[in-house]
């Protein structure tokens, strides 16, 4: 599993914690993070939006959307990746591609990275600079498969919305930078993985995530 091996990374994303941690209710983590708990405010760079007005997220700004690479080795699946409603599939949309600029970034050895943080805003996009460096401290970055599932969406009337979902790091791993070594690992109950996260429309049609939290090896996504 991905965080077994990379202790420096996960003691990163403890002290991100620790600075953020807020009573705030719902948030998440994303990637193959810790159990932790980081909240931030829906404001700031992120734009107040109904969800009907964002039937048309994911297409408006298509063309604009930055082309995320993963490493070579890594895949990262998600079901469902559609449930036939627009605005949701948009946020479904947004939070793969998110997910999927954080190991791009982890490989790229780039906390900074401008497609993470076209993604992420506010109290998350501090947390994901600190779990990409853990890595980076480590020598290590991300291969294998990664499975996202039970994803549900929660529309709320203030336009942000919540979304839930599991990870399966059963197949998914760190790797030695110099060496290319893979870290291979037995599954447990620590592979798997439950994220609560909160997301807010941008102005330019992104569905960001603003804070979030994970917890390793949650009953609920269990197999």
């Amino acid at each position: 599993m991905r965080n077994h091996k990379a202790t420096t990374a996960a003691a990163a994303l403890a002290a991100a914690g620790a600075l953020l941690l807020t009573g705030c209710g719902g948030g998440g983590s994303a990637g193959a993070k810790d159990p932790k708990k980081i909240a931030g405010a829906d404001n700031g760079s992120s734009a107040s939006a109904t969800p009907s007005a964002s039937a048309s997220a994911a297409g408006a700004d298509a063309a604009n959307r930055p082309k995320v690479v993963l490493p070579e080795g890594n895949v990262l699946t998600f079901d469902p990746e559609k449930t036939g409603d627009p605005v949701k599939d948009a946020i479904l949309s947004d939070n793969a591609e998110y997910l999927k600029a954080i190991d791009e970034a982890i490989d790229k050895q780039d906390p900074k990275s401008k497609n993470v943080a076209y993604y992420s805003v506010d109290a998350a996009l501090i947390g994901d600079a600190q779990w990409i460096g853990g890595f980076i401290q480590d020598g290590t970055t991300v291969t294998g498969t990664v499975r996202y599932f039970n994803r549900q969406v929660t529309l709320d009337k203030d336009g942000s919305a919540g979304l839930t979902y599991c990870g399966d790091e059963t197949k998914g791993f760190t790797k030695d930078r110099k060496t290319g070594k893979v870290n291979v690992t037995p599954p447990d109950k620590d592979s798997y993985i439950s994220y609560v996260t909160r997301l807010r429309k941008n102005d330019k049609g992104v569905w960001q995530t603003t804070r979030e939290r994970s917890q390793r090896g949650d009953q609920k996504c269990q197999p």
